[in-house]
């Protein structure tokens, strides 16, 4: 089988029952487990700075949100580039290379946290470079785009993206479960004791970033071997810059900011909002639900977007993360008490439910969009249907990689906002207004561009 594919038509039906929807389906599912590990590399510290202050590392509250952060801040940047990647080196060699450099961050990783004097500089940096996982997000959307047909690229992208986004949960359910356990045997490094729950317990910190090694290692053998790349989603950094020009990408972006960002930011800040709102649970018991339930239902949210209007299910799911953004500001507790812990748990749950569903719908509203967009463009400019049609292709790619790119800054600015909003007030009220009003202006820009009767680009 030739790795590099050069006559690629999804929307030719004949062409697509035949051969491509194989090729397709082959590539999504090569990448799905790809990306989750992906979101692990990315999301090992929302669990790890639980543990660091147990193991003797000197870090302040501030420090452990700052190493919390950081990964999404790198992670977001990085996007920004790996976003028009694709086009130029192509899918398969991409997410080869973007795959096997997260490498490094976990064995160094496993094993700074050896050793408790190691300073708060070298984990800033682990840190930093943790962020190569969030940046593959871009890379692995833009790249699942192009396989598939318009009628198919919400189910497609929502399932690369949801089944992706599970990594979150993978690692916030299976690191406490693998700590306890030597698993690499005198390889893997000596254990730390620990006094939880008045017993003394021996637990292999380090295994949170050895255990993923392997698992890397066999994805890489399937990328190299199952994926493919397109010459027809070629093209150079300056064709593709023309995404800056439009106005949909900006107001897009602004809306995935929104839902994405919420998502990698509730996900992030979960674990440290129980710990700190309700002493007596332990998070790490909960925290896992909310990014499971946020990529489950991103999968519901593009199969949707595929049978009725898209800007109707991002309208929805808006409305519906405001409301449960509101009852999770209500049932925060004022001094600890426990008695609304239920309340504002399932509260959150359904932010993330809510959440989950309009990130589909929004990644699903950009080819519609662009497609919309390229047609009226042709009938005023005499470019060809076909020509129109590819053009709105590889557009939709690069938004749909920048996108991610700006999404991904929310969690950073999540994390942070709720840092500043308790050491100035002692509660996270502050940051929880701050968000909704954020949500009500996505909710308004999302009717007046892409849902009202008149609307420039209904969709």
């Amino acid at each position: 089988m030739s790795n590099l594919l050069t006559n690629w038509e999804p929307e030719n039906e004949e062409f697509w029952q035949k051969h491509g929807k194989r090729v397709a389906t082959r590539n999504l599912w090569i990448s799905v487990p790809a990306l989750l590990f992906a979101f692990v590399v990315w999301s090992l510290w929302s669990v790890v700075v639980i543990y660091l202050p147990k193991l003797g590392f000197d870090y302040d509250q501030n420090q452990l949100m700052l190493l919390t952060a950081l990964p999404a801040l790198s992670g977001a940047t990085l996007r920004i580039f790996y976003a028009f990647m694709v086009p130029i080196f192509g899918g398969r060699k991409w997410t080869f290379f973007s795959t096997a450099v997260m490498l490094i961050p976990l064995v160094w990783f496993g094993i700074a946290v050896q050793d408790p004097q190691t300073s708060f500089f070298t984990m800033t940096i682990i840190a930093l470079l943790c962020g190569l996982g969030g940046g593959n997000f871009s890379s692995s959307m833009a790249n699942i785009g192009y396989f598939f047909p318009k009628s198919e690229k919400g189910y497609a992208t929502g399932v690369n993206a949801g089944l992706g986004n599970l990594g979150v949960s993978v690692v916030q359910f299976v690191a406490p479960l693998i700590i306890g356990i030597g698993i690499f045997g005198a390889l893997g490094g000596d254990p730390k004791v620990i006094v939880q729950n008045g017993q003394e317990t021996s637990i292999w910190l380090q295994n949170i970033g050895f255990v993923w090694v392997p698992i890397i290692l066999i994805i890489l053998f399937f990328i190299w071997f199952g994926m493919n790349d397109l010459s027809s989603a070629k093209a150079s950094f300056s064709e593709q810059s023309t995404i800056f020009k439009r106005k949909d990408n900006w107001i897009l972006c602004w809306l995935y900011l929104g839902m994405f960002g919420s998502f990698i930011g509730y996900s992030s800040v979960f674990p440290i909002l129980l710990k700190h709102s309700f002493p007596d649970i332990d998070p790490l018991k909960y925290a896992f639900l909310g990014p499971l339930l946020g990529s489950i239902f991103r999968v519901v949210g593009g199969m949707i977007s595929d049978k009725i209007r898209a800007s109707i299910v991002t309208q929805i799911a808006y409305a519906g993360v405001i409301v449960f953004t509101l009852a999770v500001l209500y049932f925060i507790p004022e001094h600890g008490q426990t008695e609304n812990f239920m309340a504002f748990f399932i509260s959150f749950m359904l932010v993330f439910v809510f959440v989950g569903i309009g990130n589909g719908s929004v990644f699903a509203q950009t080819p519609i969009i662009f497609g919309i967009f390229h047609r009226k463009l042709a009938a005023t400019t005499g470019i060809s249907a076909e020509e129109s049609a590819k053009t709105a292709v590889k557009e939709t790619g690069a938004v749909l990689g920048f996108m991610g790119a700006i999404g991904a800054y929310g969690g950073f600015v999540i994390p942070k906002l709720c840092g500043t909003a308790v050491a100035y007030t002692g509660t996270f009220n502050l940051a929880f207004c701050c968000f909704i009003a954020f949500y009500s202006s996505c909710l308004l820009m999302n009717w007046w561009f892409y849902l009202r009767k008149n609307a420039e680009s209904a969709c």
